[in-house]
C-alpha cells in the first residue's frame, strides 16, 4: 500500500516577530505519514536560528546602488592601467579591478578589443575609459551592452574635453584629481553601506598623491621657462604644470600620437632646434616608437641634450600610479639639474 508523507509546518505570529527583533525561537513541524486509512503523527522540533541585528548593515537599501551585499566585491573594468591603479587604491578590499591595457611593448592608442573584454564590460558594475578618442575601443563595447545599472566614468566627458584634444589627461595633475574625487563619489554611489572606507582610501591617496604632486612645483621653481622637447604630445599637460617650455612642433608631436607621419617642414624644424643647442632635455615615448622619433632621439644625444623616456601606461605594471609619476619626475628633474650644471 502506498505511503503517503505529508508535512506541515508552523509558526506563532508572535515568534515571526520575535525572529526579526534577533531572538531565537523554536519553530514546530508535524509530519504525518498516511498508511491506508490511518494516520501517524511525527513531531519534530526544528530550531531556527535567527540572524542579528547585524545583518541590516549588509543589505543595501539605497534603490540606486548596485551593490547588494557588504561582502560583495564591486566589479570594476579600467580600460588602462593608470585609472585601474586609481580606483583600486580608493576602492581597497571592496573592489575587483581588472584593467585592460598595460602592455609596455605596445601602443595603447593601436589597442584592438578582444571577445574577453567585451565579456568583461558587459558584466562590470563599474567602467572607467578615458575618452576623447584615445580608447575607442571601450565606447564601442560600452554601446554594444552593459548592465543596466552600471556607471561608466569617461574621463573626457567629466573634464570638458572632447574628440580632437589630447587625450593624455593622466599627465595632468588637476585632471588626475578631479577624476580620483569622482571615482569616490562614484564608488559611494554604488556601494553606501562602505562610504567610511571609501572615504578613508580617498583621503589616503591624496596625501600619496603629494610627492609627485609636489615635486612638480618644483621643477616649476626650479626650471620654469627652461626649454624642452618632445617626441609625442604626451607631455604636454606636464609641462604646462611644470612650467616648461615645450617648443618641439605640435604639427610632429600630434602626428605621432595620432599614428600619422609628421609633415616634413615639421620634421625639419624639429632636427633645426635640437642642433641649435636651446633645448635643455628630450622627452622620448617609449610606446609610439616610429623611425622618425628614433632618429630624433638619436640627434638628441649627439648634441650632448638628455634624454628621457617616458611611458604611456604604468611601468613597471605593478607599481603604483604615484610612484610610476615620481620616478618620471625625478628622472626629468635629474636630467634637467645635469644640463644646468653642463654635465
Amino acid at each position: 500500500m502506498p505511503k503517503i508523507l505529508i508535512t506541515i509546518i508552523w509558526m506563532p505570529r508572535e515568534a515571526v516577530a520575535q525572529q526579526r527583533s534577533g531572538e531565537t525561537k523554536i519553530m514546530k513541524s508535524k509530519t504525518y505519514v498516511a498508511i491506508g486509512g490511518s494516520v501517524v503523527v511525527l513531531v519534530a522540533i526544528i530550531a531556527i536560528i535567527a540572524i542579528d541585528g547585524s545583518h541590516s548593515n549588509a543589505v543595501v537599501s539605497n534603490s540606486n546602488s548596485i551593490v547588494n551585499n557588504a561582502s560583495q566585491k564591486i566589479q570594476i573594468v579600467a580600460a588602462e592601467n593608470f585609472w585601474g591603479s586609481l580606483v583600486s587604491q580608493i576602492g581597497g578590499i571592496h573592489v575587483q579591478v581588472l584593467t585592460i591595457v598595460s602592455d609596455p611593448n605596445a601602443d595603447p592608442h593601436e589597442y584592438e578589443s578582444n571577445t574577453a573584454n567585451a565579456r568583461a564590460f558587459a558584466t562590470a558594475d563599474y567602467i572607467v575609459v578615458n575618452g576623447a578618442g584615445y580608447d575607442e575601443w571601450a565606447d564601442k563595447l560600452t554601446s554594444a551592452g552593459i548592465k543596466p545599472n552600471a556607471k561608466v566614468l569617461n574621463v573626457a566627458n567629466l573634464i570638458g574635453q572632447q574628440n580632437g584634444d589630447n587625450p593624455h589627461f593622466w599627465y595632468s595633475p588637476d585632471y588626475v584629481n578631479q577624476t580620483v574625487k569622482q571615482m569616490e563619489l562614484d564608488l559611494i554611489s554604488i556601494d553606501p553601506s562602505n562610504t567610511h572606507d571609501y572615504e578613508q582610501n580617498y583621503a589616503d591617496l591624496m596625501k600619496s598623491l603629494s610627492p609627485y604632486q609636489n615635486r612638480i612645483g618644483e621643477i616649476k621653481q626650479q626650471f620654469g621657462g627652461t626649454k624642452v622637447a618632445a617626441t609625442e604630445s604626451i607631455f604636454e599637460y606636464l609641462a604646462n604644470a611644470t612650467g616648461l617650455d615645450l617648443v618641439s612642433p605640435p604639427a610632429f608631436t600630434h602626428a605621432v600620437a595620432e599614428g600619422n607621419d609628421p609633415s616634413a617642414d615639421s620634421v625639419v624644424q624639429f632636427e633645426t632646434q635640437l642642433q641649435s643647442d636651446n633645448v635643455s632635455v628630450l622627452v622620448y615615448n617609449q610606446q609610439t616608437v616610429t623611425p622618425l622619433t628614433d632618429n630624433m632621439k638619436k640627434l638628441a644625444s649627439e648634441q650632448g641634450i638628455p634624454v628621457i623616456g617616458i611611458t604611456e601606461t604604468i611601468q613597471p605594471p605593478d607599481v603604483s600610479f604615484q610612484d610610476w609619476m615620481n620616478a618620471e619626475l625625478i628622472s626629468l628633474q635629474n636630467a634637467l639639474n645635469a644640463k644646468a650644471l653642463g654635465s
